[in-house]
């Protein structure tokens, strides 16, 4: 739409001709702007009712459109309007400037749509992730995935068709990166490993976010927060950030407890050897109330015997699979089982040992005899 255009569509809608009859490029300037600034609220407004639409339907993707779509729509409507502008300010003046407002139109209007589809791709791994929107939601690894792969397509698109406009030529531009790949492929074989071996964690599914793991090989353990494609970042204990480039779980052994079915307990509780004759009982009092326990599972590998004669008690084995896995309850449960153990103990007449050492004395020094100290005579 040229000027012209735009004075015979306000001219059709009763505007007097002769607000027109000074036509200078300033007037056409200012029309245009004016009509920019409409076009504006007018799609803001739009906007706005199509949101209130969205809130009250039943489709979770429209909200999503929109949302992405609000700020580069508005910000194409002022790139196009001023560029616009620019051109009518060209026709009355020569300057060099002008001569970039097509590139410059065109390369906007390709980083205003990439920038929508950038967010749309962000907004969409949000909904793949929320129970709210998909029937059966991914998890925060799996749709970290999708949009990472649908992000770096979109920016690797944008910048092809960018150098296109730009006059570059696309097939020399990929040429150009099929020698340099090797070079820079030697240059930066770690980024390469840490990047394939972000895709192999993502692949594979050793671990996601929010899983505790730990490695034997490496002073490695925490919750995973972050995976990236170089780095994976693991809050540890002590809450600390613990950055592990990716490559690094290709070498090494991982653990993941947080993928465990049951926790174990396995104690050595000793009884004196006075109490050797309650033994059998003291077993089968423990053994009947782990059964019994309702956070015990029984199912599981359940043991309670006599394992071991020790230096100064008879020390039973206790090992046993609590249901829980959550490691605060663990301990709870764990607790509850020593302490009736101990009631069991107590209740069978016998008690808990503790180290002690008998000291025989065969003869004592005289000052002893003197005051009556006798030594134990060994039968």
């Amino acid at each position: 739409m040229n000027f012209s255009s735009l004075q015979e569509w306000l001219v059709s809608l009763g505007v007097p001709s002769k607000v027109f009859a000074y036509n200078t490029w300033v007037y056409q300037v200012f029309m245009v702007v004016f009509l920019t600034l409409l076009v504006s609220y007018t799609v803001g407004l739009v906007f706005n009712r199509l949101g209130r639409l969205a809130e009250r339907s039943n489709n979770p993707w429209d909200d999503v459109f929109l949302e992405s779509a609000r700020k580069p729509l508005k910000i194409l409507i002022w790139l196009l309007g001023i560029s616009w502008a620019a051109r009518i300010t060209h026709t009355a003046s020569n300057a060099e400037i002008f001569e970039f407002i097509d590139p410059v139109r065109r390369v906007g209007v390709i980083v205003l749509i990439t920038w929508f589809l950038f967010g749309l791709a962000k907004r969409f791994e949000l909904a793949l992730q929320s129970p709210d929107r998909v029937k059966e939601p991914l998890d925060a690894t799996t749709a970290s995935a999708i949009g990472k792969l649908l992000r770096a397509s979109i920016i690797i698109t944008a910048a092809l068709v960018i150098l296109q406009n730009l006059g570059f030529s696309i097939s020399g531009v990929l040429a150009f990166g099929g020698v340099g790949g090797i070079a820079v492929g030697f240059a930066a074989k770690d980024l390469l490993a840490n990047f394939f071996g972000g895709l192999t964690v993502y692949m594979d599914r050793p671990f996601v976010v929010g899983d505790w793991v730990r490695s034997p090989d490496k002073n490695i353990e925490g919750t995973v927060e972050h995976i990236g494609w170089r780095l994976t970042r693991i809050r540890t204990f002590d809450k600390r950030p613990l950055y592990v480039p990716n490559a690094t779980f290709s070498t090494i052994s991982l653990e993941n407890p947080s993928r465990m079915t049951h926790r174990r307990i396995q104690e050595t509780v000793g009884v004196r050897y006075e109490d050797l004759q309650q033994v059998r009982s003291i077993v089968d009092s423990v053994k009947r109330m782990l059964i019994e326990h309702d956070e015990i599972d029984d199912n599981q590998t359940l043991i309670v015997n006599l394992n071991q004669f020790a230096d100064s008690s008879v020390n039973l084995m206790v090992y046993t699979f609590t249901k829980t896995t959550i490691w605060v309850k663990y301990h709870e449960v764990k607790q509850d089982v020593l302490l009736k153990i101990a009631e069991i103990i107590e209740q069978h007449g016998a008690e808990i040992a503790f180290p002690t050492t008998t000291l025989h004395v065969a003869s004592l020094p005289e000052q002893f005899a003197q005051a009556g100290v006798q030594p134990v005579q060994q039968p």
